[in-house]
């Protein structure tokens, strides 16, 4: 979906790369401090405390500044059914200066550390490298053939920045653990525990809520690139891999199951450890992201189901979601009674067709 949201919570920090202009001394109770953050404490932001039983962790969101009212929910929604309990910070990504209007009508919503970012025009734009007359015929061939998005090359660089540099950015350096969000999502149930620390504290690394198939026409030639990466590199491939959720022929072919990127809880540190820093040189170096229309979701499934064990993976069934058609309701009565979900459970996506669970129910009984 075409949303440049990253909301990440965290203590904003000045950077060279950090868009954050004073608009007033106080906002709605909202302490501005000399450094340009919101905060409503006189407590250290230091992401190492953990003495409140805090991870690490931020919510990041990469957003447009027409995006104002979608955020303005998808904020409301988390704060209402977890975050109002717990406290993280949030960060609020852009490749366009946020507007003061946009700063002060979200910062009033939060009372945990906020910091808005800019994002480098270098990790934000077609590499001069990539054959421009060959990316447009791409285009216009996905458009012929009435692909979504087929045509943006604003989404293909969103695609891209997710697959490799949001982690990068400065005011994300400090974070190990992020959560994903986008503007006009909803979180249908009470989120008691805390996700960031079970991840922590049960070796998890990539957590999810829906999966679903990508567009073939969109991703022609990643499989044949990934499995190029796979016999360079065969030290990266994790033992008891999650290769059965991506491939129904022991990795022959790619089945297009992914999971959807748009909720995300995972360790930023494995974005930046040396197998997938590897992987997506080698991803990038091929031009998929602008000659077809590889998507940070596959990209990230892929990566994940390769180079993790299948145990490091979790399914946060308790998490009741909604981004745009598709919705997951937990499916245990007791689970969805004890969330006050308001969610239908009948109208769950995870056994739709376009769904890949019952991919991923097979993976997690072998």
């Amino acid at each position: 979906m075409l949303r440049y949201v990253f909301m990440v919570f965290i203590l904003l920090v000045r950077k060279p790369n950090v868009l954050y202009r004073s608009y007033s001394n106080t906002i709605f109770g909202h302490r501005l401090s000399n450094d340009s953050s919101i905060t409503t404490s006189t407590n250290s932001a230091d992401p190492s405390n953990t003495t409140q039983g805090l991870a690490n962790a931020t919510f990041v969101m990469l957003v447009r500044n027409s995006d104002l009212d979608g955020t303005i929910s998808s904020v409301r929604a988390l704060e209402d059914r977890f975050n109002s309990k717990f406290g993280y910070p949030y960060v609020f990504l852009n490749n366009e200066p946020f507007t003061d209007e946009f700063k002060r009508r979200v910062s009033v919503l939060i009372r945990s550390e906020v910091e808005f970012g800019l994002i480098q025009q270098e990790h934000w734009s077609q590499p001069d490298w990539i054959d421009e007359e060959k990316a447009e015929k791409a285009r216009k061939k996905m458009v012929a053939l009435n692909v979504k998005y087929g045509g943006s090359v604003a989404y293909r660089n969103m695609c891209r920045f997710n697959s490799g540099f949001f982690y990068r950015h400065d005011l994300l350096r400090k974070y190990k653990w992020y959560w994903r969000v986008e503007p006009n999502v909803k979180f249908y149930c009470d989120i008691n525990q805390d996700p960031f620390r079970y991840m922590e504290e049960n070796n998890k690394i990539y957590g999810f809520t829906i999966t679903v198939y990508e567009i073939s026409a969109t991703i022609r030639s990643l499989w044949p690139t990934v499995t190029d990466f796979i016999e360079m590199h065969p030290e990266y491939i994790a033992d008891d891999n999650a290769m059965e959720f991506i491939s129904d022929n022991n990795g022959k072919s790619y089945n297009r199951c992914h999971f959807w990127s748009n909720f995300e809880i995972a360790d930023m540190d494995f974005w930046r450890g040396e197998a997938y820093t590897a992987f997506f040189e080698h991803l990038d170096s091929k031009g998929g992201f602008y000659y077809e229309r590889w998507g940070d979701a596959p990209v990230h499934s892929i990566a994940a189901s390769l180079f993790l064990k299948r145990d490091q993976l979790h399914f946060f069934e308790e998490i009741g979601y909604q981004h745009d058609d598709w919705g997951h309701c937990p499916l245990s009565d007791g689970m969805w009674e004890k969330g006050r979900c308001s969610c239908s459970q009948k109208g769950s996506f995870d056994y739709d067709p376009s769904s890949c669970m019952p991919h991923w129910e097979k993976l997690m009984s072998i």
